[in-house]
């Protein structure tokens, strides 16, 4: 699947949403991607999978990519991860929040061992801070990181991770911190339409 293809994908299954909302960083923007919208049909969960594995081995070429385990964070990652790492033969993990730190922490027996491949998995990338956070976990474990891939990249610049990172759809948004919000002063009602629960 190419780029053009994926984001009529996503438009024609309601996932680009116009208006005000609040992303998970705490800024503003006019445009949101609803990755859980296209994900919540297996078989377009299974052909967008199968697209990014097919990407990660390109960008791979020459080596041989295996793979012990693909790491994602809760929520977004979960469906996507498992999707990846079916087609890899691989375990899927993921990483959850920790109420009391807001940490992600492996968590219900999952683990990764020392010299272990791990690929870092989410569906969309906004400011990359949990994908970073997986990073630093797989790192933390001395396991080997063998890259990191998303659907999507939403930042309005894209967004270093110090691997290899695998990218579908690059769809760069504007966003605001708040009280610069050209949607604030309109007066437009703010949507807070993420997993995570108001900070």
């Amino acid at each position: 699947m190419n780029e053009p293809e994926i984001k009529k994908l996503f438009q024609e299954r309601g996932a680009i949403l116009d208006g005000h909302f609040q992303l998970t960083s705490g800024r503003h923007s006019d445009l949101y991607l609803q990755c859980a919208k296209v994900l919540q049909y297996p078989d377009v969960a299974e052909m967008l999978g199968e697209a990014l594995v097919a990407r990660v081995r390109e960008e791979n070429a020459g080596i041989p990519v295996r793979l012990d385990a693909v790491c994602s964070p809760a929520l977004g990652g979960i469906v996507l991860g498992h999707v990846v790492a079916r087609a890899f033969k691989a375990r899927a993990i993921f990483a959850e929040r920790e109420s009391s730190t807001g940490q992600l922490k492996l968590r219900r027996g999952f683990s990764i061992q020392p010299g272990e491949s791990v690929l870092a998995v989410e569906d969309v990338v906004t400011t990359g801070g949990s994908l970073k956070e997986i990073v630093q976990l797989v790192q933390s474990c001395k396991a080997r990181l063998i890259g990191v891939a998303a659907v999507a990249e939403r930042s309005a610049s894209p967004i270093s991770f110090g691997t290899t990172k695998t990218i579908l759809l690059k769809l760069p948004l504007k966003d605001y911190v708040p009280p610069d919000c050209p949607l604030c002063k309109e007066g437009i009602p703010l949507v807070k339409p993420g997993s995570r629960p108001d900070k």
